[in-house]
């Protein structure tokens, strides 16, 4: 196995622990919300990544002004991605919005065919129609009813869809590192939500609350940093240099069976079996995804033998 195969294998297995991490975050950020507004805790937690990050900024100094201008840009729409999904949780079921965010698994390929003219392969279209219709049976196979808060993890759907497509343009840079395009997009994310809560909702902007009395809330402001921005966004970056698109949504695709799991351990929810079966469909598209086909493929005879 060459060098390239083993960063290929060793991305899209932190694709699969991102998937799982992320599973969970739509609960974990419905709790803390219960304790602090959307962009109070968008600033905080995406500050307190860009503070850890800080070092990793060094590396932007031999960065063409063309390059920073595309890393911030990946930052803007990362911003919108977190203001619809955050705003969106808060107005709907977690379990609404780990089904509604896998649609980003169908429109990924979608948008990179637009933008990067790489028409998907055939097994990347079953792998999305598999995993579509698994999101469809985690969702109760059409009993979803549309509020204000699942149009708005729809419209974050498009938009990190989006955004994986831009960011893989900006990572064809070679002397990019992941970490600092984490740190830049960490930094724009918590820098518009306090703009936006100093300018249009001061009362998002509350005084934090105290370790001593809500140690619960800091438990789940660390897991966030840590977990669903620190690793999640570098292991999608660095994925996202060395894979397409596609495969990266795909491989992200198992994101919703996670969150259902996250459900029935955690939180004590009732999974039905048609989820349980939708899970499954939507893992075997992330497995579909993965494995190297051509390697499967039977080497060609040489002629006349």
């Amino acid at each position: 196995m060459s060098k390239s195969e083993r960063l290929l294998m060793l991305s899209d297995l932190m694709l699969l622990a991102v998937a799982a991490v992320w599973g969970t975050s739509y609960g974990v950020v419905k709790s803390a919300l219960a304790f602090y507004p959307v962009l109070g805790l968008l600033a905080l937690r995406f500050g307190i990544t860009f503070a850890l990050l800080t070092p990793s900024l060094r590396a932007l100094r031999t960065t063409n002004a063309r390059t920073l201008r595309g890393v911030v840009g990946v930052g803007l729409l990362l911003l919108a991605v977190f203001l619809c999904e955050t705003f969106g949780i808060l107005m709907t079921r977690a379990a609404n919005a780990a089904f509604l965010i896998s649609v980003c698994v169908v429109l990924t390929p979608l948008v990179e065919w637009g933008l990067l003219r790489r028409a998907p392969s055939r097994v990347e279209w079953l792998a999305v129609l598999l995993s579509l219709g698994g999101a469809w049976l985690l969702a109760g196979a059409g009993t979803l009813s549309v509020n204000p808060g699942d149009a708005l993890i729809l419209l974050a759907a498009l938009l990190r869809a989006l955004t994986v497509c831009v960011t893989k343009h900006v990572m064809r840079d070679p002397a990019l590192p992941p970490l600092t395009v984490t740190a830049v997009q960490s930094g724009v994310v918590a820098m518009g939500s306090t703009v936006a809560a100093l300018l249009f909702a001061p009362r998002q902007w509350p005084a934090l609350p105290s370790w001593h009395a809500h140690p619960a809330f800091w438990g789940y402001v660390a897991y966030l940093v840590i977990a669903c921005t620190l690793f999640a966004f570098f292991a999608q970056n660095f994925a996202i240099k060395r894979s397409s698109p596609t495969r990266v949504s795909l491989l992200m695709g198992s994101e919703p069976a996670f969150g259902a799991l996250f459900a029935c351990l955690w939180l004590g929810e009732r999974i039905s079996l048609t989820a349980w079966v939708g899970g499954g469909l939507i893992v075997a598209a992330s497995v579909l995804a993965t494995v190297r086909w051509s390697a499967w493929r039977p080497a060609r005879m040489p002629a006349g033998t």
